[in-house]
């Protein structure tokens, strides 16, 4: 059905309906914040646990492999079990893990806390937005996205900052433990406001082969492109990973076709639309991975103080918050499609301006080419989102939500090592440095040309999902005649 009506009843919309949303952006703004936050803070915790820089890689890279393992198949319990009961469970998991965090006596037992509070945002994060679109009151459901969407981009904001704030004051352990009082009022407002919300597929059976396969998979792929990043993808490591992941792929294909009640309902993508919306935010979260670049461009191209890199990098999440809040209440009143494709097209604009930066080029003049970036995610994100979320009947609105933060999860996994090596491809196409250990004796120009070179790939990307885009709207247009 075009539009997800809410199940919450109309008595209900109120007071209660706008804390029930608060709790949910209070779990996102948590799990980004310490998302930001811990990818800045990798050198201190390197030096204060006393470990090599590949060791404490695996502070993010345990908690984002549990979350792509759980993200599906968490989203499929929702849909069975019910929303609120699996969000409340996954709160209470990631608030316990982030104390265990910051008592943490070394680093071995901070990476397992660390996966265990994977495990609880992924319970909280492949139902965050199934739960805003079934509660949001009618007519709101894009404005009540772009909420969350400028709630994600607060987070990734403020985490350079409050990061170095903590550290500096405080010490590494706060940035864990000051999640554990915006936890417990979560949890708080969470019991008590939130409504029941029954599942909706309750009698079915749980489709246990598939989610083991799936997680398999998902974990595979994952390890094996962090592996190729570092070792290079034609190692055995690294192709034996992604070759084991192809296999699960095909695996779970065969099982979920045969399965009369499969996690993921392969039926959900004859929906073109769906399935071309969902690989155009793929496309979108590729090419912004590719900002953890842009350091080496300010910092060791350009010579800027890290203090000055973080204010200038908070440009482009405050952008995308800006704008994901205006584009949620205009796709309201005048629909998706336009804002999507005008958003992507913004992207483009972005991208291709950054390829003209030079090795002298001010702050703001890098601030005003990359502003378009922020800005185009903003108008993109929240209507394609709510386009997605109104393609899907409401009993699979968890297995919807759960793919549509995968989109991020995938994107971000496969996108960082993809701009990783067509940097250091660059870079090595001009020097005898070919990897990103050696770019600390890598000239300052060198730098500038890859960074150039990579952000006319990324402009490539952009075009690629404003493609997509384009078909998705001409088959909104000759639909519509066939409708009438």
């Amino acid at each position: 059905m075009p539009e997800n009506a809410s199940s919450v009843p109309e008595s209900a919309f109120g007071s209660s309906v706008a804390l029930s949303m608060l709790g949910v952006n209070m779990m996102v703004l948590m799990a980004t914040l310490d998302m930001s936050i811990v990818n800045v803070s990798l050198p201190t915790l390197a030096a204060s646990l006393g470990v090599d820089f590949a060791t404490i890689q695996w502070v993010i890279l345990s908690y984002v492999v549990a979350i792509a393992c759980l993200l599906l198949l968490i989203s499929r319990l929702g849909d069975m079990m019910g929303k609120k009961r699996i969000f409340a469970t996954g709160l209470v998991i990631f608030t316990a893990a982030s104390l265990l965090c910051g008592l943490a006596p070394n680093a071995h037992w901070l990476i397992a806390f660390r996966a265990l509070q994977g495990v609880g945002a992924a319970m909280s994060q492949a139902l965050g937005i199934a739960i805003v679109t079934e509660i949001a009151p009618p007519g709101t459901r894009g404005r009540a996205i772009g909420f969350v969407g400028a709630t994600v981009s607060m987070g990734l904001a403020l985490g350079p900052s409050v990061g170095g704030i903590l550290i500096d004051l405080a010490g590494w352990r706060w940035i864990f433990l000051v999640n554990v009082p915006i936890g417990l009022l979560a949890m708080r407002i969470v019991a008590k406001y939130m409504p029941a919300l029954p599942p909706s597929q309750a009698r079915q059976r749980f489709d246990v082969p598939g989610a083991v396969i799936a997680a398999v998979t998902l974990g595979c792929y994952c390890l094996g492109m962090t592996l190729g990043q570092k070792t290079g993808f034609d190692q055995t490591g690294a192709l034996a990973l992604l070759g084991l992941s192809v296999i699960g792929f095909a695996g779970f294909l065969a099982v979920e076709r045969r399965t009369a009640q499969p996690m993921i309902d392969l039926s959900l993508f004859r929906n073109l639309r769906f399935s071309l919306n969902l690989l155009m935010s793929v496309l979108v979260f590729i090419s912004l991975s590719g900002g953890f670049i842009v350091p080496f461009f300010l910092q060791m191209a350009q010579g800027r103080a890290t203090w000055e890199v973080g204010l200038i990098m908070m440009v482009l999440p405050v952008c995308m918050g800006v704008f994901a809040m205006l584009s949620g209440s205009l796709s309201d009143r005048f629909g998706s499609r336009g804002l999507s494709i005008l958003g992507l097209a913004t992207v483009g604009i972005g991208y291709l301006a950054m390829t003209g930066l030079t090795q002298d080029a001010p702050w703001w003049e890098f601030v005003l080419r990359n502003c378009p970036v922020g800005i185009g995610i903003g108008l993109f994100q929240v209507p394609n989102n709510s386009a997605i979320m109104g393609a899907v009947p409401r009993e699979r609105l968890g297995v919807a939500s759960g793919l549509l933060n995968y989109t991020r999860v995938f994107g971000q996994s496969t996108g960082m090592p993809l701009v990783g090596a067509i940097f250091t491809a660059s870079i090595a196409g001009m020097s005898a440095m070919p990897t990103r250990a050696d770019m600390t004796r890598v000239p300052p120009d060198q730098l500038v040309a890859a960074f150039c070179h990579t952000n006319s790939i990324l402009f490539l990307l952009a075009m690629a999902a404003l493609a997509l885009g384009a078909v998705v709207w001409r088959l909104d247009r000759t639909a519509k005649p066939q409708a009438a």
